[in-house]
């Protein structure tokens, strides 16, 4: 039969074939076809003649065709063909479906549909018709039967994909039937069909199996709906990645977890290859990709990004058209995440209403976590975003060391953390993965990895060759970064000892400086033999380091030879400027205290250094050749020789090794030597402090009657010879306090030295307060070390000792004395905030000086609290600031530098205050919190600040009264704020300002601030604001003078004096800060409605959260509505109060503006506005629009009657000033008329939208133009009587006031 078959259809017409078809059953043609298909003989050329023999224009041959069709495909789908021959048949049907009839294809469309539908599919070989009968399909013109309706093809087509896309999709073949659909020619909206099921079939598939379903999506958004691809995508993975990490995080045991972690990274990395390679090939993608995340971040950063989006982004900067764009939206997000955290921080009642949430930056470390897992592709992105970040928000500029912050102060904070978050990016992205990076996290990086670097050793060495280039500053800590590869590496070393070596003879004298910092930090870290163990030193080593030390190339008798070499360098710079010796000098004492056995060597460098300016006569006066420490080129006279610097070193160098080395070396023959050495030394100490106690001004030729002018050059040279005296009798002072053992002969001494010091430092002041010069500021360093100036006020103010009183009463007899000493110690501490550190010994070592500190804090804690100013000013003669007062401005600035530079260690700090603690009791105080510490501080602080209060006001002291504010500011940041204690505070706070009325304005604005810092905190200061306003009218008056106002006298620190400028300007920043919260949380609200969906399930879901934000955001408007209302009534002074005040209200009426657009929008889903909605505009309506108008003439009649007041010489004189003055005062007119008429505009289309009259309430605008009439200001200029004037000014005011409504007397 099957031989007849074929040699029928070999003929060349099908006229036998179609009769001997249609004489056979379609069984025995079905079985035919079966066994030769089985057996793999010649099914294909069968199945092509019996397709011959079935035209379509018959209905017997259509139905055989459409049957054998069917049947093939069963065949194909049961698995028992070889797969050559069901490839042979499904090309054969391939080709054989655009023939058949329209409504045939619909029977075969939908037994697949069914197929898929009911999951009959076998293998889902026979899918690969599909697309070819829909296409087929689509082509057909006539209209066709289908289910009760005729449809055209393309209509079939949409319905028939409708109906598969809505059924089930067995999970085996959901990869298959997307890919399909690439195959057929779809509408957006089809293609929407389609994209939505494969999106929803994610949750239901392995994890393995999503990326070649991505792949065929992402191929097929080439036809349209990219968005809803993207989109789907990245929601998947975000919500993925938030239920893993909470498994993580959770109790779960490890067997629960859903999905293991290398897993998840691996397929979400292999994802991101598909998406960037899928946007290299269409560039659309990418700029729908773009356009979706900063859609997303419109009312919120942190709305679209996710770990998962992040990564997916900072892989697109690999290509180069949209790496700009990249990198710049996540810059933007970062700062936008820190700024809107800054907010929060500072916002109670924004944190009641927005919840706590996941931040940009956290999610940035957490791709650098992820992106171990083979993710090279981000790597590159995360490297660049983290230099862009250091860039941009980085420190700006260096000057002479010090770096200059050009941001504004208010969002200084955001971008220290967008720096500080940059650093961290490199810093664990090199973790990682071996990146080599040479930047100033180098000191990090070689902490973690110094072996690591040294494979990078030539970029390291290449960074050498700059180093005469660089700032000081950078080099310090450049080579500080290093110096563990220098043990390591033999080469780096020499080739740094070569660039320093150069450096050293430079002409530029930053070059020189350099060289003996690199000097000097070597000779600190390649210890000799013998040398002290590192416990001795202050500045321990990190782990790293060690390790590198125990790996050393080098031991430690090759490093004597090293170090001793260094030295004969260093001696070199002796003969240098005074800058580069002053460097040598400031650190040879950090290398003895790290290298003991250089100690021979440093010390007697420097006592041949000194004795070249050593008078060795023993009555010789003055002990010291001043003259030869000045250089004279010219008319150019300089400083050479830093004596007091030198002094002062050999003074330290000297204290150490007596309390350090002398007593481990009892007994040894080289020890006796070396301490007649150390004995020689101390001679000359004692020499020239007992000649210099001798000696006289007048010996050093700088009494008086000596020119100490700076445009002489022998008045430069006292100045600088009155400041080596001055140092050289600080050092004494130390270096005898140090050896005195309490002796009151010392202690007489020092008082000598002093009094040598005092009547320089007065004759400076006074000479330099004469010639107005800044002189007198050039005293400010010290040559005193922070622990010294913290053992003498210890022993001035503390030591109860009663063999010590006696000795001790010298120096406390000297009360100029206690004040200096408290004077240095205020120093210290304002070098410390501005600078970091401190000068002198262990300046560098944050431990040493913060232990310093809490010494010195709880003794000047206890002078203050003991003697009071007020008791300690009654018996004062002196001039000058009493100690007890210093002793409240050290507080001040130490409370300050220790919330800045040791945050982490406020406990410790708190504890140390607290000198009621026991040893004992130690155990029990580790349980106090730092509330609790601070509250009983702040308690301390109060008692004084209330005992000012209760003074005169003409015995008011309003120096120590803000800073006690000050203090109390401080500290109550300490203070937690959900705490009864902060509760306390502010209630404390309150009753102060409530009851006390000072007219000290400076007073009154501190104790303002702190209200309100404290209020933000517990909740929203807008009532707060409202009682100012009614008591700022109250005292001020209103604008209109019929009207009386009642006075409220909710504070009664708001009075006559301070209502304005000062409380006026406090409360409307305040009122700006509210508005900005407001905007901040519409703007969100507004983020979130444009992510709605349009549909009413959607709407009716996401509206509800928002209500209780809408009604804050309401409550807080109509309070400051109220605030405004008062405000803009009362007759302010002209100047920056009506200034400020006419911008803020432009700002109400921005805020208004906005919240209406916001509802422009929800009106749109909801169909209507809410009823405390409709009362705001109400309010606004009657109580504030018409008051602004009034205001306004207000404002112009009050210019008016300031440019035409007084004499014609002095309006001749003042024309410019009052001009300007006028400019100034009427330029936020314009804006305000302009903010209330959009607010009118806008309120006119809700109007519509909702269905509600809101303008109803609204007093229509007055018409107002803002020409010049030219002639009435002629007449003006040329009339010069007062009368005249008067009658002018009078005849504008009315005019004016026929503008604005007439106002109602306040009740």
């Amino acid at each position: 039969m099957d031989q007849k078959i074929l040699s029928l259809a070999a003929e060349k017409t099908a006229d036998k074939l179609q009769e001997f078809l249609q004489t056979l059953r379609e069984d025995d043609l079905t079985n035919l076809l079966q066994n030769q298909a089985v057996k793999g003989k010649v099914a294909g050329a069968l199945l092509r003649a019996i397709f011959k023999g079935s035209p379509c224009c018959e209905e017997a041959g259509a139905l055989r065709r459409r049957k054998i069709y069917t049947y093939c495909i069963q065949l194909v789908e049961s698995g028992d063909l070889q797969k050559e021959i069901a490839s042979e048949i499904i090309g054969l049907l391939m080709l054989e479906a655009h023939h058949f009839p329209g409504p045939l294809l619909v029977e075969l469309a939908n037994e697949f549909i069914s197929a898929v539908r009911e999951g009959s599919l076998v293998n889902g070989k026979s899918l690969e018709l599909l697309p070819i009968i829909l296409t087929a399909l689509a082509t057909k013109k006539e209209n066709l039967a289908y289910g009760k309706g005729v449809l055209s093809g393309e209509e079939c087509k949409k319905q028939l994909i409708n109906i598969l896309c809505s059924g089930r999709w067995d999970q085996q073949y959901v990869i298959q039937l997307t890919s399909m659909f690439k195959d057929v020619p779809l509408t957006a909206e089809e293609v929407e069909f389609v994209v939505e099921k494969a999106l929803s079939m994610f949750s239901k598939m392995n994890l393995q199996e999503i990326p070649p379903l991505v792949y065929q999506l992402l191929v097929l958004s080439s036809k349209g709906s990219r968005k809803s691809v993207l989109e789907g995508i990245i929601a998947f993975f975000s919500a993925l990645d938030k239920q893993h990490n909470e498994e993580q995080t959770g109790d779960e045991l490890l067997d629960v977890v859903t999905v293991p972690s290398g897993e998840l990274r691996h397929v979400e990395g292999t994802i991101i290859l598909h998406i960037v390679f899928a946007i290299k090939l269409d560039y659309e993608l990418g700029r729908e990709l773009l356009k979706h995340l900063k859609a997303g971040q419109q009312g919120d950063s942190t709305n679209n990004l996710s770990p998962f989006s992040i990564a997916l982004l900072l892989s697109v900067t690999r290509i180069q058209r949209f790496q700009d764009q990249v990198l710049d939206l996540l810059k933007t997000s970062v700062v936008k995440s820190f700024k809107d955290l800054q907010l929060l921080q500072g916002s109670k009642f924004l944190q009641n209403l927005v919840p706590h949430r996941s931040y940009v930056s956290t999610m940035i470390l957490e791709v650098v976590k992820n992106s171990v897992h083979s993710w090279d592709h981000v790597t590159q992105g995360l490297v660049e975003l983290g230099f862009i970040l250091m860039d941009s928000y980085g420190p700006k500029k260096v000057l002479d060391g010090k770096t200059i912050e050009t941001s504004p102060s208010l969002s200084r904070m955001p971008n220290q953390h967008a720096c500080k978050l940059g650093a961290n990016i490199l810093l664990e992205t090199f973790k990682q993965f071996n990146l080599h990076i040479t930047t100033d996290l180098l000191s990090n990086i070689v902490m973690y990895a110094p072996l690591v670097l040294q494979s990078c050793s030539s970029k390291v060495t290449e960074a050498f060759d700059y180093l005469s280039f660089l700032p000081l500053q950078t080099v310090q800590r450049l080579l500080k970064a290093v110096q563990p590869l220098l043990k390591v590496s033999m080469s780096m070393r020499d080739s740094l000892i070569l660039v320093l070596r150069k450096a050293m003879f430079a002409n530029q004298l930053d070059a020189r400086k350099s060289a003996v910092a690199g000097f000097l930090l070597l000779l600190k870290n390649f210890k000799v033999l013998g040398s002290l163990s590192s416990s001795q030193c202050s500045q321990s080593l990190s782990f790293s380091q060690v390790h590198v030390d125990v790996h050393s190339h080098y031991n430690s008798v090759a490093n004597e030879t090293f170090c001793l070499e260094i030295m004969d360098s260093l001696r070199r710079c002796l003969s240098q400027q005074a800058d580069v010796r002053l460097m040598l000098y400031e650190g040879f004492y950090d290398v003895l205290r790290r290298n003991s056995q250089l100690a021979n060597s440093i010390m007697q460098t420097l006592l041949s250094q000194l004795k070249q300016f050593y008078e060795p006569k023993p009555d010789l006066l003055p002990p010291l050749k001043l003259e030869a420490c000045i250089l004279t080129q010219g008319d150019k006279i300089s400083l050479q020789e830093p004596l007091d610097y030198l002094l002062c070193c050999i003074q330290h160098c000297l204290a150490w090794y007596k309390n350090t080395v002398i007593p481990l070396q009892q007994g040894e023959e080289e020890a006796e030597e070396e301490e007649a050495f150390y004995q020689a030394l101390d001679d000359i100490l004692e020499s020239i402090t007992n000649r210099m106690i001798k000696s006289e001004l007048e010996d050093f030729e700088l009494d008086k009657s000596a020119d100490f002018s700076q445009s002489t050059s022998i008045g430069i040279k006292n100045n600088i010879c009155a400041f080596l005296v001055m140092g050289v009798c600080e050092v004494l002072i130390e270096y005898n306090f140090s050896i005195s053992n309490f002796s009151k002969n010392k202690f007489e001494d020092i008082l000598s030295l002093f009094m040598c010091y005092k009547k320089l430092s007065d004759i400076l002041n006074e000479k330099a307060g004469k010639a107005k010069t800044k002189m007198a500021n050039k005293t400010n360093d010290s040559l005193l070390s922070m622990k010294f100036v913290s053992s003498l006020l210890t022993v001035l103010f503390r030591d109860s000792i009663q063999s010590h009183q006696e000795s001790l009463s010298v120096l406390r007899s000297s009360s100029e004395f206690m004040r200096y000493a408290v004077n240095i110690a205020l120093q210290k501490v304002q070098q410390l905030k501005e600078t970091g550190h401190v000068s002198g010994p262990d300046g560098q070592n944050p431990d040493k000086i913060f232990q310093n500190l809490c010494d010195i804090t709880r003794v000047l804690l206890w002078r203050y609290t003991s003697i009071p100013t007020s008791v300690e000013e009654l018996g004062k003669k002196e001039k000058g600031k009493s100690i007890s007062l210093l002793c409240l401005e050290g507080l001040q600035k130490i409370f300050s530098a220790v919330q800045q530079f040791y945050q982490p260690k406020i406990q410790q700090f708190l504890r140390a205050l607290d000198v009621t603690d026991k040893e004992g009791e130690e155990r029990e105080d580790a349980d106090v919190s730092v509330t609790q510490r601070t509250a009983f501080q702040i308690r301390q602080f109060q008692r004084s600040l209330l005992n000012l209060l209760s003074s005169q006001e003409e015995d008011f002291n309003s120096k120590e009264a803000l800073l006690l504010v000050t203090v109390l500011t401080s500290l109550s940041k300490l203070l937690e704020p959900s705490s009864p204690q902060f509760v306390q505070m502010l209630s404390w706070t309150s009753k102060i300002c409530k009851e006390n009325s000072r007219e000290d304005a400076l007073f009154c604005k501190s104790l303002m601030n702190l209200l309100f810092s404290l209020h933000v905190l517990y909740k929203s200061p807008v009532i707060l604001l409202r009682d100012l306003s009614q008591d700022i009218h109250g005292h001020l008056g209103d604008i209109d003078q019929d009207v009386e106002v009642e006075k409220t006298n909710h504070f009664a620190i708001v009075n006559l004096r301070t209502a304005a400028p000062t409380i006026c300007l406090l409360v409307l920043s305040q009122a700006e800060k509210v508005l900005e919260e407001v905007d901040w949380l519409i703007t969100k609200l507004k983020g979130q409605v444009s992510q709605e969906t349009v549909s009413e399930e959607a709407s009716s879901q996401t509206t509800l959260p928002n209500q209780p934000v809408e009604k804050a955001i309401v409550m807080q408007l109509g309070t400051l509505l109220t605030f405004f209302h008062e405000l803009v009534q009362t007759a302010l002074p002209s100047g920056s109060c009506v200034d400020t005040l006419l911008k803020d209200l432009c700002k109400m009426y921005t805020t208004l503006t906005a919240l209406v657009r916001y509802y422009l929008q929800v009106c749109q889903s909801s169909g209507g506005i809410p009823k405390n909605m409709e009362k705001l505009v109400k309010l606004s309506g009657s109580h504030l629009t018409p008051v602004c108008y009034s205001f306004i003439s207000y404002v112009q009649n009050k210019s008016k009657s300031l440019n035409y007041t007084g004499e014609k010489k002095e309006k001749l004189a003042t024309v410019a000033t009052a001009m300007a003055r006028v400019l100034r005062e009427t330029k936020p007119i314009p804006n305000l008329i302009f903010a209330i008429e959009q607010y009118e505009k806008f309120l006119i289309h809700l109007s519509k939208r909702s269905k509600v009259n809101l303008m109803q309430h609204m007093k229509l605008s007055t018409s107002r133009d803002f020409k010049i009439k030219g002639n009435i200001l002629d007449m003006v200029l040329r009339e010069d009587g007062e009368d005249e004037n008067e009658e002018g000014t009078a005849s504008e005011h009315g005019e004016q006031n026929k503008e604005p409504a007439k106002k109602k007397r306040k009740k």
